[in-house]
């Protein structure tokens, strides 16, 4: 039975690769986005969101899932990182995710079982030079995904996904060579970097019945990263 999903974002990435999946597998997608961009290109509905300056949502009365996807990647040496760029990334991350529930949360439950699904990354569950502003947002996420798990359950249930490095993009200037693309594949024990593609079947998975076993839980589509040394 088809099903209705928000995503917050999706103009670009894995939110786009979702996007398309969802809607091949027979769903109804409509998004909240800071432009229209390629969504409405696949026919998608898109409402305006900014999640540095979120405001109200008009929302169906139910929903079946929401995807947070707005993120950044702001990579310095912690002595050069400002208050603002922590702050930045914080409300970007953290604080349009909140907000973007709050105003799904009502539709969200009048569905018979919902999931929402949010983004964590890599560099929370392994250490990496320059990644202490977005590491500590997203840390702040697995942390509100943790939360919700346990206060929305047996409901609704709540993921994230914590990627590596991906092909997207937001990652473009790590990736704008294949000099870069090809070093950073060593890094992962799969010597690879990710595709928006593979990351894309993990969302439809967890907002899907075949993950209904599952909450609070981080899924690592990290190549090895943070897990596994092939050296």
């Amino acid at each position: 039975m088809a099903q209705t999903f928000l995503l917050i974002g999706g103009n670009s990435g894995i939110g786009l690769a979702t996007a398309r999946l969802l809607q091949v597998e027979g769903n109804s997608v409509i998004a909240a986005a800071r432009s229209t961009g390629p969504l409405a290109a696949l026919g998608v509905p898109v409402q305006s969101f900014d999640a540095l300056n979120p405001g109200p949502l008009a929302l169906p009365p139910v929903l079946d899932g929401l995807v947070y996807f707005p993120g950044s990647i702001t990579l310095k040496p912690f002595l050069r990182l400002t208050d603002e760029d922590f702050l930045n990334d914080y409300r970007t991350n953290c604080l349009g995710a909140v907000a973007a529930l709050r105003a799904a949360l009502p539709a969200l439950k009048a569905a018979p079982t919902a999931s929402v699904v949010l983004f964590s990354t890599v560099a929370v569950a392994q250490g990496m030079p320059f990644h202490s502003s977005i590491a500590a947002a997203k840390g702040a996420v697995e942390g509100l995904m943790l939360s919700l798990a346990a206060e929305l359950a047996p409901k609704i249930r709540v993921n994230a996904i914590a990627p590596s490095l991906t092909d997207t993009p937001l990652a473009g200037a790590l990736l704008n060579s294949d000099a870069k693309k090809e070093a950073s594949a060593k890094r992962h024990p799969l010597q690879q970097i990710g595709d928006p593609d593979d990351v894309a079947k993990l969302v439809s998975f967890l907002l899907s019945d075949a993950s209904k076993f599952m909450t609070g839980q981080v899924l690592r589509p990290d190549g090895g990263l943070s897990a596994v040394r092939t050296f």
